[in-house]
């Protein structure tokens, strides 16, 4: 079975032109020059890759005026935009117009459109071919703390009067921004009014204009859908790119394919012998492959499964072909047969599905026309769609899902995750406009199968947003991810694709890290890890408050398994959960990239983590030090010990001694002294528990010191882009660092080896005194007491240095000594 992801198509034998055998000492010198000229640039370059002393990154606690002041950081209020910043807007609505004036001709009616003007701030409706009662019912919105004038200008005009010194002004409504009243929810919206037209001399003109214009919060229902005057220089497709936006993910399944036989195939030479017979599925753009069948006839067995991954709705279709190895590089179709997805079988156990058999077809040539050609060959199947398993789209430790696909799985929701994006601070500019460099920022939040985007703020290194968003909670160990990006398809589709969103840093909280019912308020800092080395980006503020409907049943999700349990009872090989998960977040970044608005391919992958399990020698480092620190407080207690053995503190040895005898006289009080430390180990360290959610730590990424030359090839393509001087350094560091992995897991190997030989009389000298030592013991523990024999031990062992010698014990040696199978290794 294999499969062809898109990063492993290439093909691994090229032909190299002669010419290049000539040139080849020439591109070696040049190549030389190359690293020399890099090698000399680099002690410059690595000053740039290490962050400023003063930069902060740590997370900050913040205090925002949430819900107006209405909520503190324990409160449970519950209600609509009460996680963010009231921010009042001042909304304009222009809803139609009737009885207006004909053209100067007087035989047809105007081009109408409105011009909505609020100092230097201006929008327009679309406008209308020749009708006299127009209808729009479009909304405008500008922040208030924005507005710069005292006058809101409201213009009817024609289009098709625009031009000259005429500007096609019909009639306007003018507003005093003092005197415009301002609406409170759970008040009802304000109902638009009449207003009669007038001209700039202020005479009332023939028309009317229906509008309602009043000031209220991001909480008003016309929020969503309205344009932003401040806006303005967005047109085209780019209006619905900066709007807040909610998306879903489709609906994942795993596809299982039990390739069993197949019958009577019409091979191409009727006289070869031995045929080496296979079959390829494709399901989209993957492609799988069964086994060459051991059958070497025309009625070949396989009995293989292949996994796939489709999506709801079903839009490709399963293609399978079987096919003949004729040569090494030439392959003969014997026939396909294009399968429905819509007719598998769906399943929520591990039952058996049932299997048909499917006839095969072949394109043929007629006359110089291609025909399908039905034959008599058919192929067994067992199709089904596992809906018991959990579809992984995302890294196991970072997943924000864990339910089956299947809905008659799921169990009821646990409760609610609420999210307040604040705003954000110190952004660092994306791109250049202007001869300026400017920043168009948003926010995507993933959590579940859902998805948000919040609006675009444009040409701002402060932006807010102040958006609230909620999700439904089924499991407290999941992980809600929020990613920062700058918008670049802000005039329209980028019709050549090459334009894409520049990602400005991400957020991950995991909620059982939250307290229930506490409201979060921090500042969160953006970091990526660049080429050039890692980088603050800017703040995030943000507000969280989980909050559960029943405390017992949270706590009992701590019992019961992560993942579905067919994920345990049936599971899968950890090559096939790697590759459908590569399956999943392709179908996913294909599906919401067709959204509309499209969410973008590298927004979806970048929030997927898409790419994360590459080699790198930084995460090396850093899982290293994180197993380090695991040990730390192994190594403590060791040295601890090993203190109390050589006598540095005479009184807590003695101390130790006595209480090692009492446990040795009274064995029943040991389990519980041991777990009476642990609660006052836990309940000590109360004090001291973490406070705030965790966040991005660029030290235990090793991310603040990472040379120059690890980042290189830590951003490199896969396959690589680099010469091949560099490709070779960097195989000759990567063999010398498994090298050392090798010694460490040899050495293990040794270790157990040598524990197995003490019974094996592979050293029958060896295995002699041990069984003749295991005699002796037998006897002496046997006629004396198992405390005496556990007190002379534990005293041994703890005994006075001037007691002790310097060279390894006796048992140690024996052991040494002992033989492992590295005699044997080549």
């Amino acid at each position: 079975m294999s499969n062809q992801n898109p990063g492993q198509q290439q093909n691994k034998n090229q032909n190299q032109n002669p010419g290049q055998h000539q040139n080849k000492s020439k591109n070696q010198n040049q190549n030389q020059n190359q690293n020399s000229n890099q090698n000399q640039n680099r002690n410059q370059i690595n000053q740039n890759f290490c962050p400023p002393e003063n930069e902060d990154f740590n997370l900050k606690e913040t205090t925002p005026i949430l819900g107006g002041g209405r909520v503190t950081g324990n409160d449970r209020l519950g209600t609509a935009f009460d996680l963010v910043e009231q921010m009042h807007y001042f909304y304009i609505r222009v809803v139609k117009a009737k009885e207006l004036p004909l053209k100067k001709d007087g035989n047809s009616n105007p081009h109408p459109f409105v011009e909505v003007q609020l100092g230097n701030l201006k929008g327009l409706t679309l406008h209308f071919e020749d009708r006299s009662s127009p209808d729009w019912n479009q909304v405008f919105v500008v922040l208030k703390d924005r507005i710069q004038s005292r006058i809101l200008e409201v213009c009817l005009k024609d289009k098709s009067r625009i031009g000259g010194s005429d500007d096609g002004l019909i009639g306007r409504v003018v507003f005093e921004v003092n005197e415009v009243p301002k609406r409170v929810p759970p008040d009802s919206p304000l109902a638009p009014q009449w207003y009669w037209l007038e001209n700039r001399k202020g005479e009332k003109v023939k028309g009317e204009l229906m509008l309602a214009v009043w000031i209220g919060t991001q909480a008003d229902e016309a929020f969503p859908e309205a344009l932003h005057l401040d806006a303005t220089a967005v047109n085209g497709d780019g209006v619905a790119n900066i709007k807040s936006k909610v998306y879903l993910s489709p609906r994942l399944w795993y596809l299982r394919v039990n390739v069993i036989e197949a019958q009577e195939l019409q091979l191409g030479n009727k006289n070869r012998q031995q045929p080496e017979i296979y079959a390829r599925i494709t399901l989209g753009n993957v492609a799988l492959r069964t086994k060459i069948s051991l059958s070497k006839n025309v009625c070949p067995t396989w009995n293989e499964d292949l996994m796939f991954v489709a999506a709801e709705p079903f839009e490709d279709q399963l293609v399978l072909s079987v096919e003949d190895k004729v040569a090494p590089n030439k392959d003969e179709l014997l026939g396909k047969c294009v399968i429905p997805l819509q007719d598998v079988e769906k399943r929520v156990d591990f039952s058996t599905p049932i299997s048909k058999w499917y006839s095969l077809e072949k394109d043929v040539s007629e006359d110089g026309n291609k025909k399908v050609a039905k034959l008599n060959s058919k192929v067994h199947l067992r199709l089904s769609f596992d809906g018991g398993y959990h579809v992984l789209d995302e890294l196991t430790h970072y997943s924000s899902d864990l339910k089956a696909t299947s809905k008659e799985l799921w169990k009821p929701s646990i409760g609610v995750l609420e999210l307040g994006i604040l705003n954000a601070q110190g952004l660092s500019p994306m791109k250049n406009r202007d001869g300026r460099g400017i920043t168009d920022a948003y926010c995507v939040a993933k959590y579940g199968q859902k998805w948000i985007r919040t609006r675009t703020i444009l040409n701002s290194f402060n932006p807010k947003w102040n958006e609230q968003y909620t999700w439904e909670v089924f499991d407290p160990c999941t992980v809600i991810t929020i990613g920062v990006f700058d918008n670049c398809h802000l005039q329209g589709a980028d019709k050549n694709g090459k334009s894409k969103d520049s990602k400005i840093g991400k957020v991950r909280i995991r909620l059982s890290t939250l307290e229930t019912d506490r409201v979060y308020t921090h500042s969160y800092p953006l970091i990526v890890l660049t080429p050039a080395g890692v980088k603050k980006m800017g703040e995030i503020q943000l507000a969280v408050r989980f909050s559960c409907s029943s405390l017992l049943n949270m706590l009992a999700m701590y019992s019961q398994p992560l993942l579905p349990t067919l994920h345990y009872l049936h599971p899968l090989t950890y090559y096939q959960i790697d590759n459908l998960r590569h399956q999943a977040t392709q179908i996913v970044a294909t599906r919401l990239s067709r959204a509309e608005p499209p969410l973008r391919r590298e927004v979806v992958e970048y929030m997927l983590d898409v790419g994360s399990n590459m080699w790198s020698i930084r995460r090396s480092k850093a899982n290293y030090v994180r197993i380090a620190g695991i040990l730390t407080g192994l190594i403590a207690i060791c040295k601890w010990f090993n203190g109390i053995c050589t006598w540095k503190n005479p009184f807590a040895t003695v101390l130790v001694h006595i209480i090692f005898f009492q446990f040795v006289c009274f064995p029943r009080l040991i389990l519980s002294a041991i777990f009476v430390l642990l609660f006052l180990i836990g309940t000590w360290n109360y004090r001291t528990r973490p406070r705030n959610p965790p966040h991005m730590d660029i030290k235990l990424s090793q991310a603040e010191r990472v040379p120059w030359d690890e980042l290189d090839e830590e951003f490199d393509t896969f396959p690589t882009s680099r010469n091949i001087d560099v490709v070779r350094m960097r195989y000759d560091r990567l063999r010398s660092i498994g090298s050392r992995m090798q010694a460490v897991a040899g050495d293990l190997a040794n270790q157990g080896e040598r524990f197995y030989n003490l019974l094996s009389w592979r050293d029958p000298r060896a295995t002699a005194l041990f069984l003749i030592f295991c005699l002796i013991a037998s006897i002496v523990l046997y006629v004396t007491p198992f405390k005496v024999v556990v007190t002379l031990m534990g005293f041994y062992t703890m005994r006075h240095p001037r007691f002790r010698e310097k060279l390894p014990s006796v048992p140690l040696t024996f052991f040494r000594r002992l033989p492992a199978k590295t005699d044997s290794l080549l």
